[in-house]
Formats: structure tokens, sequence, C-alpha cells
């Protein structure tokens, strides 16, 4: 039986530069940039505040996206998986880079008047318009459906006097 491994990397930070995006031979897109993470401590009775930078690479519609919504200095979330790739430089040294593949990004800068703003740079970006596409016409039969199974949803959501949930079944 094989053993099970996890490689997951979840980070809050603001991001270092601008992303970078560029096409592979085969056309597919890549997104490279920049994020910063604080961790304060107290050593010997003092604060101290120590900095991590991380380098992130996101692939296609991704890609696209973080190029697209991302500036230096906004907060974000990440999520994704650790990376090491090594290559052979023009020198002849073996070099070596560990990244954060993203497979998850959300955007945690507030927005201003409808426009993301970065924190730590005079950079405004506007989110994209929603897709809007109209749903065909539903007939009356559909509705009740739909109704039909919203209750029956909202009746199975409810746990029975039997079924309650106690403290203890809780995984946290």
């Amino acid at each position: 039986m094989a053993s099970r491994s996890w490689n997951r990397v979840e980070l809050i930070g603001n991001l270092t530069r601008d992303p970078e995006l560029r096409y592979t031979p085969n056309g597919a897109a890549v997104c490279t940039f920049g994020l910063a993470t604080n961790r304060t401590f107290v050593s010997e009775g003092e604060k101290r505040e120590e900095v991590d930078f991380h380098r992130l690479v996101s692939w296609n519609k991704l890609a696209e996206l973080c190029n697209q919504l991302l500036r230096k200095g906004m907060r974000v979330f990440i999520s994704g998986r650790l990376q090491t790739r090594s290559w052979e430089g023009q020198d002849g040294q073996t070099r070596n880079v560990t990244e954060i593949v993203i497979e998850d990004m959300i955007i945690l800068t507030p927005k201003q008047n409808g426009e993301m703003v970065a924190e730590a740079a005079d950079v405004t970006i506007s989110a994209p318009p929603p897709a809007r596409s109209t749903p065909p016409p539903s007939t009356k039969d559909d509705k009740e459906e739909e109704k039909e199974e919203e209750k029956k949803e909202t009746v199975s959501a409810k746990p029975s006097k039997k079924e309650e949930i106690s403290d203890e079944d809780l995984p946290f």
C-alpha cells in the first residue's frame, strides 16, 4: 500500500511586484509575481517583525486573471503547492528555485467606489464586469419543481432530535 503525502501552501500577504505574464511555446499562459508575508514576535522582551518573500506562479486562465486583476501592494490569499525546479544556467552552474504553484487566489484588498485599490502602491484597477447571460424562460412547471426541491433540501438539512450534533462530534 502506498503512503499518502500532502503538499499544500496557504498564504495571506501583499504583492511585492506587478505580475509578469508570458506564454510557453505551446501557448500556455504563465504568470509570476512575488508575495511578502509578515510575522511579529517578541524576542528578549523586544517586539520584532520578520518578512518572508515567496515566488508565485500561476498557469493558464488563472495566470491571465492574476495579470489582469493584481497589482503591487494588493493583499491576497493564495492556496497552492510547493514545487522545486532546477536547470543549468548559461554559465554551466545548476540553479534551483522553490516556488508556489497557485491553485486558488482570493483578492483581499477592499474596493473603493467599485475599484480595487492597492494598499502599498498608488495603483487602482477596475474589477472586470461580471459576465451576464439571460437564462431561458422557465415554465410554471419548472418553478414549481424548484420550490419543491428547495422544500426537500430545507427539510433534510434540519437534523432530527435523534441526529442532533454535539460539540464532541465536531472535528475542531
